[in-house]
């Protein structure tokens, strides 16, 4: 055997046994080399491929896309590439990872190779890369770093939106009621002497308490609003669209969810009440604050009204 023979009979082996699928195209979508990786993962020999149209093999390929990839080549000249986040698969090969990793298919990296003679492309060579593994991490981190920011945002005891959270959406939703007119209203309210409950019945029965009391809430709340927790027993909601009077009715509407009954702890029964201050974004202000400064002013005089109410700012 000649080094000529040899060092052909090493190339062929090399594309044989590589850890990607290589195929070759002509001008008319006929293929014209098939290697094991190819053969192993589609089922279909080299023997049966080569010659054949490719859509002949897989129909279920999308033919539109492909023919524009491997057309490009042949006419520029220059590779093309096309990566697993643009779309997952060209074939719909099987994937060795754990199901757990959510993915259906094995997800592909796929290059596009133009094979010159001269100046003249006569085939497109066409790379298939497994990259299942790095579409499961990323997967992954981008859900662990969705996960992070969603309790950046969360208060931890009730679940429901921080101050910072709460904060960040009012100024939202102020912007949009300067730019586009309508109406917005704000609660501002507390769980009535709740340091009492606290120094009664412990700050274990407390904070269950506080839980229930959201839970309470959220479950009479629309989508739309956003419930947050300002700190201690002090909770705050964003009315979008709602006028100070609807709002007002949304605070009775609260008040009477968290006073309906005596929260359980522990078997002992502990009477919860809540006060209520509203207030709407009134024209002029310069900023959220003044709203939040209006609640809080109409929470006070609900408190030195007897508490267990709801007072709209006047």
């Amino acid at each position: 055997m000649n080094a000529s023979v040899d060092q052909l009979s090493l190339s062929d082996l090399v594309v044989e046994r590589v850890g990607f699928g290589i195929f070759v195209l002509d001008r008319d979508m006929h293929v014209q080399m098939w290697n094991r990786f190819m053969q192993d993962h589609s089922g279909i020999a080299a023997v049966a491929a080569i010659g054949r149209p490719i859509f002949d093999l897989f129909p279920d390929l999308p033919r539109r896309w492909l023919t524009h990839k491997v057309n490009s080549v042949f006419q520029l000249g220059s590779f093309a590439f096309s990566s697993w986040e643009q779309r997952p698969w060209l074939f719909r090969f099987d994937h060795d990872r754990p199901i757990t990793g959510g993915v259906d298919y094995m997800q592909q990296d796929c290059t596009f190779m133009p094979l010159m003679r001269g100046r003249e492309v006569i085939a497109v060579c066409v790379t298939i890369t497994d990259v299942t593994h790095v579409s499961i991490m990323q997967r992954e981190r981008e859900e662990a770093v969705e996960k992070l920011r969603e309790y950046a945002d969360r208060d931890g005891l009730t679940g429901i939106a921080n101050r910072r959270c709460f904060e960040t959406q009012l100024a939202d939703e102020f912007a949009r009621w300067q730019r586009s007119g309508g109406d917005l209203s704000v609660l501002l309210f507390d769980l009535d002497h709740f340091k009492r409950t606290n120094d009664q019945f412990g700050h274990v029965a407390g904070d269950a308490v506080l839980r229930v009391m959201s839970q309470r809430v959220s479950n009479v709340v629309r989508k739309q609003d956003v419930f947050g927790r300002f700190g201690g027993e002090e909770f705050a909601l964003i009315l979008p669209f709602t006028p100070l009077a609807d709002a007002l009715c949304v605070a009775e509407k609260i008040r009477l969810a968290i006073g309906e009954k005596p929260v359980e702890v522990l078997g002992v029964a502990v009477p919860v009440t809540a006060s209520i201050g509203v207030a709407a974004a009134r024209p002029g202000a310069s900023g959220y604050e003044a709203m939040i400064n209006d609640a809080d002013a109409a929470l006070y005089r609900a408190k030195r009204e007897g508490r267990n109410r709801s007072v709209a700012v006047s």
